[in-house]
């Protein structure tokens, strides 16, 4: 079978279609073939895949091929077994109705031609061609013969037995063949006769070769097809196709599986199995099922590759002719199959590429861009580690020009088939990712290339470079490449690149040394592959060092007499090398050799020159990093700008390297990659220091100088800072702000938060972290502190004018704080000024282990620095007594002042006196400690930590004086409670009244208050202020009350006056007398004074005493009795008291005090003294009340009786003797007056008269309540008689129950 392997390529490449046989028994097919052939591709049909499922395809291609044709007669029967797929699919039989005839015309003679035979000769008369129609009977009236003419005639059932159907029985009798009928009309629509026959012969046909389960006729009509032929036609067609795939899969399969069974023996020829499992895929393939087709050839491939494993026998591996390093990883005719046959099997290098490329062409045509692109990836991979075990074999670098030429091949397929918007987002994101993975290994393989014919320097030896090519190992060949004998100029152009070749200096002076690109020294490599030197001579051991490279200067360089040589290399190579290749000989041998494997001309093209190599890096760069871009891994298409940036950098592109920098930058700054940004950053600062971007400058340096301190010298890093100072002081026309929150710190000090009390001011002291390696100067400072509670508060700025030094390391700073609102307070930002440059930190600096709450981070609330309390009472200012104090007399009025946990330094008490109260400037204010021992159960009073026993302070006493109202406090009394005691006089020109035993006392307490307004103002600034107002009580020393105690048979009335003390104080009453009203005499020469004298009399506090005075009744006088209508008690007393209890002595001027001599004072009251009724003159009486009682809500009449008791004189006759002036009185609380209250009524001066005064009033309230009364305002209460007297309560019901209901509007 193997034999076969030619034709069954040559096969393949002939047969990509369907093919359909074509049986034409009537010789029909010229006629039908333009119609049949342009239905071709079948638009859609269902096919059955390898597991018998039905599967839709689409455009499936086929071909029609008469059954006469050389193509279908010329194979054998072998053949075709082999090659089933090549075979016909189904056969369509064309049938007609009429039977042809050929007319041979001549004159006089017809030669009639029936199936190309000859079956009559005629003469005939002159021909009449529209007698054709006829059949042969026209040939009796034919006279000549003058052309040849193709004519019919329609067969009547008969014929179509004994003709057309045996034949056709015989055609379909081969039951392999998939077949069914095409009849075929060619009746005109307009001849009736021949449209009926046809009918009835397609009708005899149907019966014939119709089944039930299978209809295998179908009519065409080639002047009117009927509207749905062709969907026949299609159906009948695809279920042949269907039918005949089944088969042969069934039969592959079959076949297969024998030759698989058959594996271990050592009769298995893997080009059998090759053969019929292609064909399998291969048939697939054209009926457009690609995904059988594929899964064909993966379990082809894999078992190849269990044969190539298993099989003990040596194979060639292939790769050596001149083209292979060309992938062919998308065309499988790059090598016919014959050339890659060994033995039973094929070689390796061809026929893995061979089975991918099959692969990578049904991926295609089935649109399936991300698996080949994955499956080329992992190809790619796999098959570079098998090319990798055969280097010694293959040419030199034949692995990495491999790499390189299937990456781009697979790339320009990818890409010329990809359509935008066909992948899911996330498919799409993966395949990009593949896509920038091979740009990515095209790239690397190629500066692998680059790097051995002396492009090194031209690579930047940048991280991503480094770790790539030094990763990567050297090419291993069996003999590194030697120089050819006439290229010694190459190699002397190559020694003057090496020696013009300085290494690039770094900005600011940075001393790094570079990275490598090379995995091992090429040199010592290249060397130690060589024929005559051993690995381990005294040459590798020198140059183990990184000192011999390309970058090194002459002086370097060891001379080649001091290196040792050894001839202990393998005997099979020129003995002519006695001596190690220098490194542009290395260059040259390299290049030289890459020419011989290198077929590709683009790719020389590209290796041909500096500017060529660098065109095609930056070309497989940008390719790498625009797919990575549009993947999910944008971090290796921002690390590869920086490629593309480091080019750009070195053509002066400055603005393009800036912009691509940046975002290297950024990204390594975002991973904390600390060592790859120290490489990158200072060409960002050297491209933003030539664009003149002083900010961007500005935040380089800054970042350069954020960097951990092991990655720069202290120098370097002072340079960095002396380039931001020089441009923030020199340099910049305008403020530019920066960020420096990766270099200066701050936190606040260890320990609790700063407590302040609500509008106090303060200090805050914070700890600055500086990472600057020398001193520097900030011009100003501004700090930032947030409250916690509050999200609508704003961030509250602290300022600090001065300039501020900050050495390197920890610093602290201490700013003013103003008064805040209550609140707990974090640190927000650091802000602050050097020179045009405002830098700006808002990181917290991380001091203390990471368990306590002095390390700082973003994981932790940040800690407060600063607490502000809310809202509290700080002092207290309270009356010392509550006791009253003495009317009209000066008076020491103590202020109790009470600091609550807070200092009262340096504060000021405004005092300001109410009305009818006064200040005695005469004397100094006193203010003395106090302790009140009943305050704290445990008589103690906190100070600084400290407890003082208030039982054994020591009391201080010192004397202020007032100025402007205002009394500034000495410094013992900041923290301990004192009272000041400040002189005042209460002024009230009132006489103190009397009252009677029997009336209840009436006396307003806010008459005797006086008011004193004080404001405290304390704090440091004093910013605190605390206001309140005093009422001080003040009194006269004794209430008076009266009383008759006896009436004698003489008139003598004996008046008892109560004298209750008012002061907590002794009063001692050293005299005391009575000057009556006109109507009121004394008894005997008393002179006004009391009956009995027993003064001094000392009245305790909240005691009383009585004085008896005998007096009698004078005669009365009207008008003096008006002008005098009270009687005045005088009390001369003294008063002895404390002035911490209340009432105390006056204090006297200190001119006109003498020593040891008695104080009196006088006391002065009014009495009023109320003759007897004896000779009443009217007599007003009370009227009973209804007997049903009074009730809440009703009204009710109250009456009272007025009655003349005796005739009036002549004298005392007004002239409106018959009017008298009435009042009610009432408690509007409890009553409603529904009538008048006040009025005039008649009544007649003669005794006797009487009238009747009534009211009607209404009770408010239920219960005892006191009824209204009557007056008479112009009448003296002596005239008066109240008989029969009004009750003093009466009771009132509550109301009445009730009850409501609601009605219809409508009843």
């Amino acid at each position: 079978m193997a034999n076969f392997l030619a034709q069954f390529q040559s096969i393949k490449s002939t047969s990509d279609r369907l093919v359909i046989s074509v049986e034409d028994v009537s010789d029909l097919w010229p006629a039908v073939k333009p119609a049949f052939e342009a239905r071709l591709p079948f638009k859609q049909g269902s096919l059955n895949n390898k597991t018998r499922n039905p599967v839709l395809v689409e455009k499936l291609p086929a071909e029609f091929i008469l059954t006469t044709d050389s193509r279908l007669r010329s194979r054998f029967p072998q053949e075709q077994l082999l090659f089933w797929f090549r075979e016909p699919y189904a056969t369509i039989v064309l049938v007609t109705c009429e039977v042809g005839w050929d007319l041979i015309l001549t004159d006089p003679i017809i030669y009639i031609v029936y199936d190309k035979v000859v079956v009559g000769v005629y003469f005939v008369q002159p021909l009449n061609p529209n007698s054709f129609s006829e059949g042969p009977s026209f040939l009796r009236r034919c006279s000549h013969v003058v052309t040849i003419v193709n004519t019919f005639w329609f067969m009547d059932l008969d014929e179509f037995k004994t003709i057309l159907k045996p034949r056709l029985k015989l055609i379909v009798q081969n039951d392999e063949r998939e077949w069914f009928i095409v009849f075929v009309s060619r009746a005109h629509p307009a001849n009736d006769k021949a449209s009926a026959m046809a009918k009835k012969v397609y009708a005899k046909l149907e019966v014939e070769f119709n089944t039930k389960k299978r209809e295998r006729c179908c009519k065409y009509d080639i002047h009117s097809p009927e509207s749905n032929f062709w969907e026949d036609l299609e159906s009948k067609i695809m279920e042949c196709i269907r039918n005949t795939l089944d088969k042969r899969v069934q039969f592959y399969e079959e076949e297969i599986r024998k030759l698989s069974e058959q594996r271990l023996m050592p009769v298995w020829n893997f080009c059998n199995f090759f053969i019929l499992k292609e064909s399998l895929a291969f048939m697939f393939e054209m009926a457009h099922l690609h995904d059988d087709a594929l899964r064909e050839y993966d379990e082809l491939e894999l078992c190849y590759i269990e044969t190539v494993n298993n099989t003990g026998k040596q194979r060639d591996f292939g790769g050596a002719d001149h083209g292979d390093d060309q992938a062919a990883l998308l065309n499988p005719g790059n090598k016919a199959l014959t050339q890659i046959v060994q033995d039973d099997s094929f070689r390796e290098f061809e026929f893995r590429q061979y089975l991918f490329a099959c692969q990578s062409k049904l991926l295609l045509k089935l649109n399936r861009l991300f698996e080949v692109a994955s499956r080329g990836y992992s190809f790619i991979i796999s098959f570079s580690k098998s090319l990798a075990l055969h280097e010694r074999i293959l040419p030199f670098c034949m692995r990495e020009t491999w790499v390189v030429t299937a990456c781009l091949a697979l790339i320009d397929a990818i890409l010329s088939n990809y359509n935008d918007g066909l992948m899911a987002p996330d498919i799409e994101k993966r395949f990009f990712h593949l896509l920038g993975d091979l740009y990515s290994l095209a790239r690397v393989k190629f500066m692998r290339l680059a790097y051995l014919i002396g492009y090194g320097t031209e690579i930047e030896r940048s991280p991503v470079n480094s770790a790539a090519l030094s990763l990567l190992s050297w090419p291993k060949p069996a003999v590194w490449p030697s120089v050819p004998a006439d290229a010694s100029a190459e190699v002397l152009e190559k020694e003057k690149v090496i020696l013009q070749t300085t290494s690039r200096t770094k900005p600011f002076g940075i001393q790094r040394k570079p990275l490598p690109l090379e995995p091992t020294v090429l040199l010592r490599e290249a060397n130690r592959r060589r024929a005559s030197l051993s690995a381990g001579n005294a040459f590798e051991t020198f140059d183990g060092r990184q000192g011999i490279t390309e970058g090194m200067s002459p002086s370097q360089k060891v001379p080649p007499s001091s290196i040792p040589r050894t001839n202990s290399s393998p005997g099979n190579f020129d003995g002519s090398i006695d001596r190690p290749m220098r490194l542009a000989e290395i260059f040259v041998a390299a290049e030289h050799a890459l020419k011989k494997t290198i077929s590709s001309q683009e790719l020389l093209k590209s290796l041909s020159s500096s500017e060529e190599f660098e065109q095609k890096y930056l070309e497989l760069t940008k390719g790498a990093a625009d797919n990575y871009h549009r993947s999910l891994w944008k971090r290796h298409g921002v690390v590869l700008d920086g490629e593309i940036a480091a080019v750009s950098f070195k053509h002066g592109h400055f603005d393009q390297a800036a912009k691509s920098y940046e975002k290297v930058c950024a990204l390594y700054s975002g991973e904390g990659w600390q060592d790859l940004l120290a490489e990158v950053l200072p060409n960002l600062a050297e491209c933003q220091k030539i664009l003149n971007d002083q900010a961007g400058y500005l935040l380089s340096c800054v970042r350069l100088l954020s960097l951990d301190e092991g990655l720069f010298l202290n120098e370097e890093r002072q340079a960095f800072q002396s380039e931001l100072v020089r441009l923030a002081h020199s340099e910049l026309k305008d403020p530019v702000p920066l960020d420096v929150s990766s270099l200066i710190t701050f936190s606040g000090n260890p320990g609790p938060p700063l407590e302040l009390c609500d509008r106090d001011p303060g200090t805050l002291s914070v700890t600055v972290w500086s990472g600057f390696p020398d001193d520097i100067t900030l011009d100003s400072i501004n700090l930032t502190i947030v409250p916690t509670s509050s999200a609508d508060e704003g961030a509250k700025a602290l300022q600090s004018s001065t300039p501020n030094v900050l050495h390197p390391g920890r610093n602290t700073i201490t700013l003013d704080l103003p008064p805040q609102k209550p609140g707990s307070y974090v640190l927000g930002v650091l802000t602050g000024q050097i020179g045009q440059l405002r830098f700006r930190s808002h990181s917290f600096s991380k001091i203390g282990p990471a368990d306590t709450d002095d390390f700082m981070s973003y994981e932790k609330p940040a800690k407060p620095i600063l607490k502000v309390l809310r809202p509290r009472a700080l002092v207290d200012l309270d009356a010392a007594v509550s006791s009253p104090l003495l009317t009209n007399e000066r008076q020491w009025i103590g202020i109790l002042v009470r600091p609550i946990n807070y200092s009262l330094k340096g504060a000021v008490l405004y005092i300001d006196t109410g009305p009818g109260l006064e200040i005695d400037d005469s004397h100094v204010i006193e203010m003395e400690t106090y302790a009140d021992v009943s305050e704290n159960d445990d008589n103690k009073v906190q100070k600084d930590g400290a407890q003082i026993d208030s039982l054994n302070y020591e009391k201080k006493v010192e004397r202020l004086t007032l100025h402007n109202g205002k009394i500034e406090f000495p410094n013992w009394a900041s923290d301990t409670p004192s009272i000041i005691w400040v002189l005042v006089r209460a002024m009230s020109d009132m006489l103190s009244r009397g009252s009677s035993s029997v009336t209840t006392r009436r006396e307003s307490i806010v008459d005797a208050m006086r008011t004193i307004a004080l404001n405290l103002e304390f704090g440091v600034y004093h910013n605190q202020i605390f206001e309140r107002t005093l009422a001080v009580h003040f009194t006269y020393p004794f209430y008076v009350t009266t009383r008759v105690t006896d009436k004698c048979n003489d008139g003598t009335l004996l008046l008892q006056v109560i004298l209750h003390s008012e002061v907590k104080a002794t009063l001692t009453i050293y005299d005391a007398w009575l000057d009556l009203q006109h109507g009121f005499i004394h008894n005997g020469q008393t002179e006004g004074r009391p009956s009995s004298s027993l003064f001094p009399l000392v009245i305790s506090p909240t005691s009383k005493a009585g004085i008896l005075f005998s007096i009698c009744l004078g005669k009365t006088n009207g008008e003096e009795d008006r002008k005098q209508q009270e009687s005045i008690l005088n009390i001369k007393y003294g008063i002895s008291g404390d002035r911490t209890i209340g009432a105390h002595p006056p204090v006297m001027d200190e001119s006109t005090k003498v020593d040891d001599a008695r104080q009196e004072l006088i006391f002065k009251n009014a009495i009023t003294l109320q003759r007897p009724v004896l000779d009443p003159c009217l007599a007003v009486g009370f009227l009973p009340l209804p007997s049903d009682g009074l009730r809440v809500g009703q009204l009710v009449k109250m009456q009272w009786r007025v009655e003349r008791l005796k005739d009036l004189d002549e004298k005392e006759v007004p002239e409106q003797n018959d009017e008298v002036l009435y009042e009610v009185k009432a408690n509007s609380g409890n009553w409603m007056i529904a009538g008048r209250k006040r009025g005039h009524v008649s009544l007649s001066p003669k005794q006797g008269a009487r009238i009747i005064i009534s009211v009607l009033c209404m009770p408010l309230v239920a219960g005892y309540v006191r009824p209204p009364h009557l007056g008479l305002p112009d009448v003296d209460e002596a005239d008066v008689s109240c008989k029969p007297a009004g009750p003093h309560l009466v009771c009132v019901l509550p109301p009445a129950l009730s009850s409501s209901f609601c009605i219809p509007v409508n009843s």
